[in-house]
């Protein structure tokens, strides 16, 4: 087995690219030990001592680190992602499932719903894509007052270049293709 790595814009965070499908459904984003008791793949990633963030994708997994070096991280994570594949074992314990959208309430008015549904529109087929492709992901959690709320995931989360995405990129983009958005903002 052959696993690629890419790196992401976050420089604490590494992309791993097993060739095969990790996740199906919506992505999973583990911020500690405990919540990865859900899948045994990142609970392994989380016994690699250094690993402090792991982010399952389509077909990529994220992995983020503490202040470790990834020349001595990095061997253990792709040992841990290949032993995982190799034997076996499911990405999510037995009987878990995928959220169909793991990040919690969304809130927006309903005279708004119109608007709200061309920004997910837009979210899901021009945001989220290019964003994956970095390792992370991002997705809708409210509109109020001309304010769209988003919520960053994986190498997008503490990244050092999320500011600038949020505000040059996706800020602009809704901007321009929906009236009534004035702004993005990180929850």
């Amino acid at each position: 087995m052959f696993i690629q790595t890419e790196a992401t814009p976050n420089p604490q965070t590494l992309k791993f690219l097993p060739g095969r499908e990790v996740l199906s459904g919506e992505p999973m984003d583990f911020r500690d030990e405990e919540a990865a008791g859900r899948s045994p793949l990142a609970s392994a990633l989380f016994s690699v001592d250094g690993v402090t963030g792991v982010f399952l994708g389509s077909d990529f997994v994220a992995v983020t680190k503490n202040d470790t070096d990834w020349s001595h991280l990095k061997p253990a994570v792709l040992g841990a992602i290949m032993e995982h594949f190799l034997s076996g074992n499911p990405i999510l314990a037995d009987g878990e499932t995928a959220p169909e959208d793991s990040g919690g309430e969304v809130f927006f008015d309903e005279s708004d719903a119109e608007m709200v549904e061309v920004i997910r529109e837009l979210l899901d087929t021009r945001v989220r894509p290019a964003v994956a492709m970095d390792g992370g992901d991002i997705t809708f959690r409210g509109f109020r007052d001309g304010t769209v709320f988003l919520h960053m995931q994986g190498a997008c989360s503490g990244c050092p270049s999320s500011t600038a995405t949020l505000k040059n990129g996706i800020e602009n983009l809704l901007r321009h293709f929906v009236p009534g958005v004035e702004q993005v903002q990180q929850v």
